[in-house]
C-alpha cells in the first residue's frame, strides 16, 4: 500500500516538472501571447475601433461619403477591426458626432471632407492621446491628425479631355458642390482638360452650394442641357445624383465623381472621375492596425493610383481611350501640369473658370 502511494506522489510531481518546464502541448505549438514582444504577436484587430463621421451628403451620397465607407468596409473584412458611422444632417452635427466616438475611446476617428475641419480641430486639441484623420482638409497641424489629401484636378483633367473629344455640340456642363479653393481645384482640372482636347469648346458652369440637393443639381443640369450641353460633369456629391437624373432624362451623357458611378445610370455616365477615398480611409486603418500611423498630410494623386478615370469604358471609343492613356502617362511624368489654383490655370488659359 505505501508503495503504490509513493508511486502516485512521484507520478504527481513529474506532471507538475513537466508542465512548469513547457513541456504541455500548448507549448509545442509555438503560440504566444499578446503581452509578449516578438513579432509573432499583434492585438486583437476586432478590439481596434474605427469612426467614420460624414458630411451633410450621408453616407449614401453615391459619391464621396459613400466611398469613404466602403473604404472602411473593406478594412473590416480584411483586418477584423471593428466599425462604425455617424450620418451628418446639418453642419450643427459634425462636432457632437465627434464627441460621441471620443466619448467611446475610438482608436481612430475620420472625418469627411473640409466641412468638418473646425470640428476635428477642437476635438483633437481637447484629446491629444486620441487618433483623427480627415479628408480634403490641409489645415489642420497637430500630432495626433493624418490629413488625407488629393491631386483631384489631375482625375478631372481626364475626364474633361474626354468630354472634349465625345462632345458633339462643343458646349458641357459643370455642375459644382460648393465655391471653395479645394472644390474648384476639380472646375480647374475639368475646364483644361476638356480645352486642350477641343480648343472650341464651350464650359458651362454652375455652383449648387449645396452637397446634399439632388433637385437643385437636376435643375442646374437641365438649364446646361438646355443651353446646348450634351456632357455634364458634377462634383457635388449627392446633389450630383439629380444631375445624373437630368442627363438620363434628356438622352445626354453625364460624368460621375468621387466613385465609378456608371452603374447610377449605365448608359448615361460616360465616365467618373475617381477620387480613391475608399483607398485612403483604407490605408489608415491599415496603419492604426501597424501602429504606423503619422501624422501631417498624405497626397495621393495619379501616379499612387490616388485619383484615376474610371474603370468602366463601354461608353468610351477605342481612340479616345488611347488618347487618355497616352495623357495618363503624360501626366504622371510631369509632361502635363494641371493646374490646381486660379493663377496656374488662368495663366495658361485665361478667365475661362467663372466659379472662382
Amino acid at each position: 500500500m505505501k508503495k503504490k502511494m509513493l508511486a502516485v506522489l512521484l507520478a504527481g510531481v513529474m506532471v507538475l516538472s513537466m508542465t512548469a518546464c513547457g513541456g504541455s502541448d500548448s507549448a509545442d505549438t509555438g503560440e504566444t501571447t499578446g503581452t509578449e514582444t516578438g513579432t509573432e504577436t499583434t492585438a486583437d484587430a476586432s478590439d481596434i475601433r474605427i469612426g467614420l463621421i460624414t458630411d451633410v451628403g450621408g453616407v449614401n451620397d453615391g459619391s464621396f461619403n459613400q466611398s469613404s465607407w466602403e473604404g472602411l468596409q473593406r478594412a473590416e473584412a480584411d483586418f477584423g477591426v471593428t466599425v462604425n458611422y455617424l450620418e451628418s444632417s446639418t453642419d450643427a452635427d459634425y462636432a457632437p458626432n465627434i464627441e460621441t466616438f471620443v466619448d467611446e475611446e475610438y482608436d481612430l476617428i475620420i472625418s469627411v471632407g473640409y466641412m468638418l475641419a473646425d470640428a476635428t480641430r477642437s476635438a483633437a486639441e481637447a484629446n491629444p492621446d486620441m487618433k483623427f484623420a480627415i479628408i480634403d482638409d490641409a489645415t489642420i497641424d497637430l500630432p495626433n491628425v493624418t490629413c488625407l489629401m488629393f491631386k483631384q484636378e489631375q482625375g478631372s483633367y481626364l475626364v474633361g479631355y474626354v468630354a472634349g473629344l465625345m462632345t458633339q455640340t462643343n458646349k458641357i456642363g459643370f455642375v459644382q458642390g460648393m465655391s471653395n479653393e479645394n472644390m474648384n481645384q476639380f472646375g480647374y482640372g475639368y475646364c483644361a482638360g476638356a480645352i486642350d482636347a477641343n480648343p472650341e469648346i464651350e464650359v458651362l458652369q454652375y455652383n449648387a452650394n449645396s452637397f446634399s440637393e439632388p433637385a437643385t443639381g437636376k435643375s442646374l443640369a437641365n438649364t446646361a442641357i438646355t443651353n446646348g450641353a450634351d456632357i455634364v460633369f458634377h462634383a457635388a456629391g449627392g446633389t450630383g445624383l439629380g444631375v445624373i437624373d437630368a442627363c438620363q432624362e434628356n438622352g445626354v451623357y453625364a460624368i460621375g465623381v468621387d466613385r465609378d458611378q456608371a452603374s447610377d445610370a449605365p448608359g448615361t455616365v460616360l465616365t467618373s472621375a475617381m477620387k480613391r477615398v475608399d483607398n485612403a480611409v483604407y490605408d489608415a486603418v491599415q496603419s492604426v492596425v501597424n501602429g504606423t500611423l503619422e501624422s501631417g498630410i498624405q497626397t495621393y494623386d495619379l501616379a499612387k493610383g490616388g485619383v484615376d478615370i474610371a474603370p468602366t469604358t463601354d461608353l468610351l471609343t477605342d481612340d479616345v481611350i488611347a488618347a487618355v492613356e497616352e495623357v495618363k502617362e503624360q501626366i504622371i511624368s510631369g509632361e502635363i501640369v494641371v493646374p490646381n489654383d486660379q493663377a496656374s490655370f488662368e495663366e495658361k488659359y485665361g478667365d475661362v473658370y467663372q466659379l472662382d
